[in-house]
Formats: C-alpha cells, structure tokens, sequence
C-alpha cells in the first residue's frame, strides 16, 4: 500500500467561518491556522498548499486572558534609526481588532511561500457581517 500524496491541481478549497465572539485569542487562532494549512483534511500534505478559505468574525470579542491586555505589546519597525513602534494590545483590540487576530494566526503559519499563500486566503472581520455569503461557507466551531 502506498502512501497518498495530494497534487496541487486537485485541491478543493472550502470556506469556513469562525465566531472569535468570548474565545480567547490564541485559542482561535491555532484552529484558523490549522484550516488554512488544510490539516483538518484526510488528503493533508505537508509540502502542498491544501489549504481552505477561512472567515473570521466578531474579532473585536475575542479575550486576551490573563493581563495581555496590558503587559502585551505589538512591535514593528519603520525601517530608519530608531524606527521602533509600539503599540499596547488594549489600544490595538480598540482600534484594529482585525489586525491583532491577523498577528496572531501569522505567527502560526510557516515561514515561506506555502505559510504566505495560505495566509492571503484568511478574512477577518471585527463586527458579525462579512461580504462573503456567495461562497457559502460552512460555520467551524472552535
């Protein structure tokens, strides 16, 4: 018996949507990044982007547990001399909620081309409403 390898020409994407609504941030991100990489599926390979669409909503009511919000800083750099900025979780969870959950499920793909193209098939959305009902996607409990 052989082992089965997926080829990249037959992968069927789906599209599931994620309520972040009273979960914990990380939590929900482990199981956004496993949907991304695809490795809920039977046909799972580790060197093929087998990957499905995910829809994340309610991210502006995901918890940070513990004291996060305060000791928990998001950095980026301009570039420049002294070009380091922070930003505290409470004031990135107050203005870009979408981009805290962002952070958080990037940091839990690879790092190369398979973590980047999967990461661009992620859809996040702070309120209830997405613009995606087309597709059709299917709810994912956490």
């Amino acid at each position: 018996m052989s082992t089965f390898m997926q080829k990249k020409e037959n992968v069927v994407r789906k599209w599931y949507i994620v309520d972040a609504a009273g979960k914990p941030m990380g939590r929900t991100a482990v199981v956004v990044a496993n949907l991304l990489r695809g490795k809920n599926e039977p046909e799972f390979t580790p060197n093929v982007d087998c990957g499905n669409f995910v829809i994340v909503v309610n991210a502006d009511k995901a918890v940070l547990t513990g004291k996060k919000m305060e000791d928990k800083y998001y950095y980026h750099h301009s570039g420049y001399i002294g070009g380091m900025k922070s930003v505290q979780a409470k004031t990135m969870m107050a203005t870009k909620p979408e981009r805290a959950m962002e952070l958080a499920v990037k940091g839990m793909l690879p790092k190369n081309t398979l973590g980047a193209n999967a990461f661009t098939r992620l859809k996040v959305y702070a309120g209830e409403a997405h613009k995606h009902e087309a597709q059709k996607p299917v709810a994912y409990e956490v």
